[in-house]
């Protein structure tokens, strides 16, 4: 028998998952009687403030067994939770219902992470009950604030590539389309960030303490996972090879699916997670004999497979899991996804690449190429030729990232040892691929050893190139980046199959970064634009009418204000440390990475401390520096970097000669929540990655959406920002792509160029004196010898340039009704980079989907049904 992913209970006869609960219940007796459904669907669809009040009650009584009357927050939340879950789910019925009767071609999305931030609010935004809500918990004498408190940010990804399939999962379902995104249920996701005398401290992220009120487990779909074993072949009765992969240890896959409500349409689509699970829970013969460890050993294995996001590589055992992580997700997946496309089309697999579409989110899902080719070959009985077709036109691949090490690379022996089935197809596939190459480009050896899927030197399965060779399309994330991938990342790919690249611009969703993290701005934009722009952000370009007119910008300047003296408010409580609301908030927040170039930031800072000692008695705009975001655990120089943050900051903040002229802020524990507060509340957005190492970046879309103008370079998105904006409106510096490519090329010297800026040679000067770490002369050495003798993203080449930027930020600070121009011009140029924009190019240009006609259902249950 051939073994493969398999739902763990048989299945009946296939019901339509999207037709469950839709039909009118049949009479069932009672004491003798007919009766229909004892409670009737308006209690779980209705929007009335009265009945969703009688949805809260009856989960506070029969789901948290808690009497109304002594509730606490927690029930109340989690209560009010699960009756707005009730009625995603009867959206949810009647959305798969759609879907099915148009046919719709479904896709994708898959992903390691999904960085979602708190449900609550963003539902109640989408699902447009806001005020009913409010109204309903009145009789709880509750405000939605607190509730909303209550809720811990899933801990589900780590940073942009997370956050940016949220995005487009909220713009899948606004948009109409029939979209799934698959990852892993981390149980314990991202690491918690605290900050200990400067110090990161990683502590683990249990976001599932408490439970989670809105996923949805699915022990019914639980799909079984192998890994090891060995291959066995035979000849069937055609002549063919076949392949069987046996003895291979089994994990179970059970789903969790999270609802993803589209905004104002009634439109439902599903994010569906998978939690690790063994298929044995305990070897009870084993237990007995009283060796308690061993009998559950393979629980413990089975289950750290989602246990944590991104456990630490540098190890065989870390490498291990991490790939065992990328197949266990990946693998459940096209397992589900085949076994829903069989559910509606039987075995008619000339319809597969046009009803499923497949997006890959960088290189981590990249083993869906064999995976999907396994099922196809060993389990579907396929031929080569026409299994590969399928796969191609099916998947499509987005690649994320300009730096070389991160394209993950694994061992063969790795492989051999834990996929032995898919080895042998990387193979075939590769060996292939290579005749082709042979065919249009004859003996340039070179050339096939930089295209080979496999790395000869060391031995080395290159995921990367595997996606490209089993897609249909490869796709970069910003303009520049797409531009950086076919002339230097994938330039031979690029050269053999050019139809295959494009452009895909990052975008955000305007319904998380300005309707729930801005409510006031949404408040100044409805009443200028009026209703509508929510999902048509192009509308927002009607507020540069807008930008002379001094009523405008005097409460375009309030809501700024008020957003900043919120964050100066929370800072206080958090760090003690009063950032003035009429400074210049400068926000650099994101991971924190040697390329995004923090170091700069704070070299600036440095001498601009060093500036104002030397200068006390000239005007200098008062300042305040706000840093955010987590380092890699094993990224120590990245923690070095956050240490020197703190002890800058530390000097800084307490220094009477500087006052309230220059402050600093590290905010510790960076999320999506912690960014709805700081992001509304920047002035000045710092985009300071050396040019061409951002693939797109979309925290420079989120502040300038919320009114920030951006201090950047020419790299990744800040180049289409600059575009839209005009080049007035954006404080550019740097070096370029090709200057930064030239000066590696022709031998960089740091230590010259730090000689030849005097500005530069004093922030050296303190840092290097010991200033800031008086109590550790040394500490910082290794960041002083790194910028002196290598300063691999040239901290030290850009950094006058860095300077002349500020002071021109600076200066423009200094005349508001200009700086509020220009704030207010750059909302209203964001139409463009908007998930919604990016989404639609997918579809039409990627995936060949069609939405929902308008975008929206057109079935409704009326409420009193």
């Amino acid at each position: 028998m051939t073994h493969q992913l398999y739902s763990v209970r048989p299945q009946p006869t296939p019901v339509h998952e999207e037709d469950v609960g839709l039909r009118t219940p049949p009479p069932f007796a009672l004491g003798g009687h007919q009766h229909q459904s004892v409670i009737p669907p308006r209690v779980h669809s209705s929007r009335e403030p009265q009945d969703l009040r009688r949805s809260i009650i009856d989960h506070l009584l029969y789901t948290c067994g808690r009497d109304p009357e002594h509730a606490d927050l927690w029930s109340i939340y989690k209560s009010l939770s699960m009756a707005l879950r009730d009625r995603l789910l009867h959206d949810w019925l009647l959305t798969r219902r759609e879907f099915r009767a148009m046919g719709a071609k479904r896709i994708y999305y898959l992903s390691a992470e999904f960085l979602l931030g708190r449900t609550l609010v963003h539902n109640l935004i989408n699902m447009q009950l806001t005020t009913a809500v409010e109204e309903a918990l009145r009789t709880f004498q509750v405000d939605l604030a607190s509730l909303i408190e209550q809720a811990e940010d899933p801990g589900l990804g780590n940073g942009g590539l997370g956050r940016l399939a949220a995005c487009f999962l909220d713009s899948l379902a606004t948009l109409g389309y029939a979209g799934y995104g698959y990852g892993i249920r981390y149980e314990f996701g991202s690491f918690e960030q605290s900050i200990e005398h400067g110090w990161q401290r990683e502590r683990a992220d249990n976001w599932l303490r408490y439970g989670n009120p809105w996923e949805i487990e699915r022990h019914e779909l639980t799909a079984v996972v192998q890994f090891g074993g060995e291959v066995e072949q035979s000849v069937d009765d055609q002549g063919r090879m076949r392949c069987r992969w046996v003895n291979a240890r089994k994990v179970l896959g059970v789903p969790y699916d999270t609802l993803i409500a589209g905004y104002g349409n009634g439109v439902v689509n599903t994010l569906r997670l998978w939690s690790a699970r063994a298929s044995r829970e305990l070897n009870l013969s084993v237990f007995n004999a009283g060796d308690y460890r061993s009998a559950v050993e393979d629980k413990i294995l089975s289950e750290s497979i989602s246990k944590v996001l991104y456990p630490d590589d540098s190890s065989w055992e870390g490498k291990r899991l991490r790939l065992q992580q990328q197949y266990f997700f990946t693998a459940c997946s096209i397992w589900d996804i085949v076994r829903r496309f069989k559910q509606y089309h039987g075995d008619d697999w000339n319809l597969f690449a046009d009803k499923v579409s497949i997006q890959l989110n960088d290189t981590h899902p990249s083993i869906a190429v064999p995976e999907l080719m396994r099922v196809l070959l060993d389990t579907e009985r396929l031929a080569w030729d026409q299994a590969f077709a399928i796969a191609q036109k099916t998947i499509a691949f987005t690649n994320h990232t300009l730096l070389p090490e991160a394209l993950e690379r694994w061992p063969i022996g790795l492989f051999e040892e834990m996929l032995p089935r898919h080895l042998q197809i990387i193979y075939e596939i590769n060996h292939r691929f290579l005749q082709e190459v042979h065919v249009r480009f004859p003996n340039d050896q070179a050339r096939l050893q930089r295209m080979s899927i496999i790395q000869e030197q060391p031995r080395q399965v290159r995921m990367a190139n595997l996606a490209v060779v089993g897609s249909h399309s490869v796709n970069g994330v910003s303009a520049l980046h797409s531009e950086l991938v076919k002339h230097e990342l994938l330039r031979d790919f690029y050269e053999f199959w050019p139809e295959r690249f494009n452009n895909k611009t990052n975008g955000i969703t305007p319904r998380r970064w300005l309707l729930t993290a801005n409510p006031l701005l949404t408040e100044l934009v409805t009443q200028t634009l009026g209703r509508g722009w929510e999902t048509q952000l192009a509308r927002l370009e009607e507020l540069a009418g807008h930008i002379h007119n001094q009523s405008f910008l005097d409460r375009f300047a309030k809501v700024k204000r008020d957003n900043k003296a919120e964050l100066s408010n929370f800072v206080r409580s958090q760090l003690g440390v009063t950032l003035p609301p009429d400074a210049l908030f400068e926000v650099h927040a994101k991971r924190i990475h040697e390329y995004k170039r923090q170091l700069l930031t704070l070299m600036y800072v440095i001498w601009l401390y060093a500036h104002i000692k030397a200068n006390p008695n000239q005007d200098v705009p008062p300042r305040a520096f706000i840093f955010s975001g987590k380092a890699a655990p094993g990224y120590h120089m990245a923690k070095l970097h956050i240490k020197l943050i703190h002890d800058v900051a530390q000097v800084v903040n307490r220094d009477p000669d500087v006052r309230d002229q220059l402050k600093v802020a590290f905010l510790e524990n960076y999320s999506v929540s912690l960014a709805e507060l700081t992001l509304p509340a920047a002035d000045l957005s710092l985009q300071v990655s050396l040019a061409g190492t951002e693939a797109s970046g979309t925290g420079n879309m989120k502040m300038a959406l919320n009114g920030a103008l951006t201090l950047g370079t020419y790299d990744g998105a800040n180049i289409e920002i600059r575009e839209a904006v005009g080049e007035e409106h954006f404080f550019l510096f740097g070096l370029r792509t090709e200057e930064v490519r030239r000066l590696q090329q022709e031998g960089y010297d740091p230590n010259a160029v730090i000689a030849r800026s005097p500005n530069l040679q004093q922030a050296f000067e303190l840092l290097a004196s010991g200033f800031f770490n008086r109590d550790d002369l040394s500490r910082f050495a290794p960041i002083v010898h790194s910028l002196r003798t290598q300063d691999p993203y040239l901290v030290c080449a850009d950094f006058d340039a860095f300077v002349e930027a500020q002071e021109a930020a600076a200066a423009r600070y200094a005349e508001p009704t200009k700086w509020f121009s220009s704030a207010a011009l750059n909302v209203a140029r964001m139409g463009r980079f908007s998930s919604d924009t990016t989404i639609r190019r997918y579809a039409e240009e990627i995936w060949s989907a069609a939405p929902l006609p308008g975008g929206r259902r057109s079935v409704h249950i009326s409420s009193t049904s």
